[in-house]
């Protein structure tokens, strides 16, 4: 079992930066590749940034891509995602994800269900 526990989330004006984390524990998280994604209201779950057990393959929605950088500190049991030039439009909750399936490879899976552990979620507020 890996428990998630994200952070970071909060209110930015659109432009402005946030750095989501989400701490792993439990079963070893190094070999597991992991994404986040986000959900806005009245929408579905979406795939925001993907990232393999070595940080060596990363994968972004193309709604990001440029603005979002996930990484990894394995020593940390920890997975960011560095937001920046943030948009009403990101406003969500994000969520962190963990892939066992893909333990050790450089695969990035960027649909919901090729992740089975989750965490609760961490809101994100951008307003004009």
């Amino acid at each position: 079992q890996v428990t998630l526990v994200e952070s970071g989330g909060g209110s930015v004006q659109a432009g402005g930066s946030l750095r989501l984390s989400c701490a792993a524990s439990g079963r070893p998280f190094n070999n597991y590749a992991m994404g986040w994604f986000r959900q806005a209201p009245g929408k579905e779950r979406e795939f925001v940034a993907g990232i393999n057990w070595s940080g060596g393959t990363t994968t972004y929605a193309d709604s990001v891509k440029g603005r979002f950088t996930i990484s990894r500190d394995n020593s940390k049991n920890t997975v960011y995602l560095q937001m920046s030039s943030l948009k009403p439009e990101d406003t969500a909750t994000y969520y962190c994800a963990a892939d066992s399936i893909s333990a050790g490879t450089v695969v990035v899976v960027t649909i919901e269900g090729g992740y089975d552990y989750w965490g609760q979620g961490t809101q994100v507020t951008v307003s004009q």
